[in-house]
């Protein structure tokens, strides 16, 4: 199976040896791929009990539940480094959760499809319907997403919170990577890096 680049960018920031934490973890793939590569003491969060027995299948330590709930059972500082793969969107209290991953690890890696994707603006402006991509292939009745955000405002949100944004990586429909300039416009996924100031 070939490897997401998204899944090989956020490996970059996970030190071999980590104590990594993945919030909606899923099938468990990336944290599988990191501890092969990176040798990392993994532990997964999903609600999806069909994703935590595909995680147990691959050796996976996971836990099944909510993940403000899941994190809420472990320490400050417990983990080097906490991903949200692709799920930020999804979540209930985004606030909350960014919250929680900075308090139980040192280091948040949290990638988003970004809802102002030029693709995404044009269908919206041309049909009048919810966009569909291979991001967002679901129709708006079946979707997960629930907290629509751009790039923008997830910028915002971290001055109005006062994050420390260690970095910031934007991609393309085909997984290419591009400068800041436009990026709202033209990236279709991005991937931040946040660490705890205190």
């Amino acid at each position: 199976m070939p490897v997401r680049l998204d899944y090989k960018l956020i490996e970059e920031y996970i030190p071999h040896g980590a104590r990594v934490l993945d919030v909606g973890c899923g099938d468990g793939s990336l944290l599988e791929q990191l501890k092969r590569r990176k040798d990392i003491e993994e532990q997964g969060i999903d609600v999806d009990m069909d994703a935590v027995r595909e995680c147990v299948s691959r050796g996976i330590a996971v836990y099944h539940g909510d993940m403000l709930e899941g994190m809420s059972l472990f320490s400050d500082e417990s983990f080097d480094c906490v991903v949200l793969s692709r799920t930020l969107q999804q979540t209930l209290q985004p606030a909350r959760v960014v919250e929680e991953m900075l308090r139980v690890g040192k280091r948040a890696v949290i990638s988003f499809p970004n809802f102002g994707y030029w693709r995404h603006r044009i269908q919206l402006l041309f049909s009048g319907r919810m966009p569909r991509t291979d991001l967002l292939s679901e129709n708006w009745y079946d979707t997960p997403n629930i907290h629509l955000l751009t790039i923008k405002d997830f910028l915002n949100f971290c001055d109005q919170w006062q994050l420390s944004i260690v970095d910031e990586i934007y991609l393309t429909t085909g997984y290419r990577r591009m400068p800041e300039a436009f990026a709202n416009l033209l990236a279709s996924m991005a991937i931040f890096v946040l660490e705890n100031d205190e």
